[in-house]
């Protein structure tokens, strides 16, 4: 069982002149890569990736949530971000929901707390953009799969049970109990949709049989127009500079801004190269807790991007880090996201995350297509008068944030990214800590130990709205507990796995890309051609 566990903890870096994919699972990744030789580019298999994800993966993403991309065009210096988040339904009421005693949004069983998924709007946005292949052709792996069936994962089979009689969830059952490693599954209603879809667009989806059934079930929370309204929308993308790369991501209401203003931070502090000094993860901590400390009043639909990651902001935040851990507290996860990256053989990248927030999103589906819904709604609040409090048409802040890295002349150097709520940008740090500062290999980084902030009583989306004290906690295996220790930082050691997130990194090097998929998914890969 030891060498086991051992040969899971590799990943080697995997090597490509002609593009490459990088997921969370090898039949979506493999789907990403048949695109390419079919003649696609990479935002081509990307979307196509993604699709096979929402069939094979929906305990993680899918077709009830949200998507963010950035796209790096060859020949453009700036990377086009895609923001596919939905908005609130026209039932929303924050003051309704107050009167009935709550003081925070439900976490699950509650269709309040699930706006109206961006996905599709992004899938279609990004092809109508890019998209060199037929929407037909780009969804038909996906289709396939749900349509023909695919092998249950041991991540499935186990996350099954949570969804037993939910409605919607029927995909999940086989002869009345639910699916398990090994077993063969379909998804007719996933199969018919992905059809229509490639056939007709947006509106097959949105007007046909899942925006109908959404509006059934939320019996007054949507109506006609907030399906009509796409929810897809093309942004200006939040930049910093940090060890030599610029390094993007997508803005507000996006939290992208503490990957960028953390690195910003540790960027001008005497970081150690070596990642196995404790100094190393000790200044990228307290990076990650000055950046994000102010979260819940900094993050909102509308905040200013730019601005949360200024000089003037991060300079008074990296003098307040010392050689001893700083209490900081916010001024008042099982995961359910997926991150992929893909490359093309003429230097276009695409960095895209996809999710359902919480592992099954709300636990309500719409039955009519087999779809669950997610629940990135709980990123509102409900404190009156607040720029994140849930109203009709806004957008809740959301944890995706997917990254990007240029080259001083504008060129692509890396796409990069991670799964894991409140966790995703200080993952984001950490790679690229260790790739553009201390230059380690893209599959020694991507398995390397890791730390997470968290509380004891973290959901994944609580962090930085507690009064709780802040947890470092770290991946077993990692050499820096004692040194944390000693310097103030509360440490608790938790196993090597799947809750220190699925990251994956594609990089471009001397001509050639140079990617690795996380070995924490189990049956994830990263495939070049």
């Amino acid at each position: 069982m030891e060498e086991a566990m051992t040969w899971i903890r590799t990943e080697h870096t995997r090597y490509s002149t002609g593009g490459m994919v990088c997921s969370v699972d090898h039949l979506a990744s493999g789907a990403g890569v048949e695109l390419l030789a079919a003649g696609g580019n990479a935002v081509d298999a990307a979307v196509g990736t993604s699709a096979v994800l929402a069939v094979t993966t929906q305990f993680m993403c899918g077709m009830g949530g949200d998507l963010w991309a950035l796209v790096h065009v060859p020949g453009q210096s700036e990377p086009i971000a895609l923001n596919a988040s939905g908005w609130a339904g026209v039932g929303a009421d924050a003051a309704a929901m107050r009167a009935e005693g709550l003081t925070e949004m439900p976490f699950r069983g509650d269709l309040r707390s699930s706006p109206v998924p961006g996905c599709v709007d992004g899938w279609v946005a990004l092809h109508e953009r890019f998209g060199q292949l037929s929407l037909s052709d780009v969804l038909e792996p996906g289709r396939r799969l749900a349509a023909d069936g695919f092998v249950v994962t041991p991540m499935l089979g186990g996350a099954a049970p949570l969804v037993a009689g939910v409605a919607g969830a029927e995909d999940f059952e086989v002869d009345g109990a639910s699916v398990v490693a090994g077993q063969t599954m379909t998804r007719p209603g996933l199969a018919r949709s992905l059809a229509a879809i490639g056939a007709q667009g947006r509106s097959a989806w949105y007007e046909g049989e899942f925006g109908d059934g959404l509006i059934r079930k939320g019996d007054g929370l949507f109506d006609d127009g907030d399906l009509a309204h796409v929810h897809a929308e093309w942004v200006e993308p939040t930049s910093v500079e940090a060890w030599g790369q610029t390094l993007w991501t997508t803005p507000p209401n996006s939290q992208g801004y503490l990957s960028l203003a953390s690195a910003g931070i540790a960027a001008g502090l005497d970081l150690p190269e070596d990642p196995k000094d404790p100094r190393f993860a000790h200044f990228l901590v307290e990076a990650s807790k000055q950046a994000a400390f102010d979260r819940r009043d900094s993050l909102f639909d509308g905040a200013d991007g730019a601005g949360l990651v200024a000089e003037a902001r991060l300079a008074p935040r990296r003098a307040r880090i010392g050689e001893q851990a700083l209490e900081v507290r916010s001024p008042r996860s099982d995961g359910g996201t997926i991150y992929l990256c893909t490359t093309d053989a003429n230097g276009m990248g695409v960095s895209l995350i996809q999710s359902n927030a919480a592992g099954f999103g709300v636990h309500l589906g719409v039955p009519e297509v087999g779809v669950l819904l997610h629940n990135r709604g709980v990123g509102f609040n409900l404190i009156e008068g607040h720029p994140a409090e849930l109203r009709p048409g806004m957008r809740p802040p959301s944890t995706l944030s997917p990254a990007l890295a240029t080259n001083s002349d504008g060129t692509l150097r890396t796409v990069f990214g991670c799964m894991g709520g409140d966790t995703q940008p200080q993952i984001v740090l950490q790679m690229a800590a260790r790739r553009f500062h201390s230059r380690q290999d893209v599959g020694k980084l991507i398995t390397a130990p890791r730390f997470a902030i968290t509380t004891s009583a973290d959901r994944g989306f609580d962090v930085w709205s507690t009064p709780d004290p802040l947890i470092v906690a770290l991946e077993e295996g990692s050499p820096w507990a004692a040194d944390l220790a000693e310097r103030g930082h509360v440490v608790e050691e938790r196993r090597w796995g799947t809750g220190f997130g699925h990251a994956h990194m594609i990089d471009v090097v001397d001509g050639h890309y140079e990617g690795a998929a996380d070995p924490r998914a189990l049956t994830g890969a990263a495939i070049g051609r």
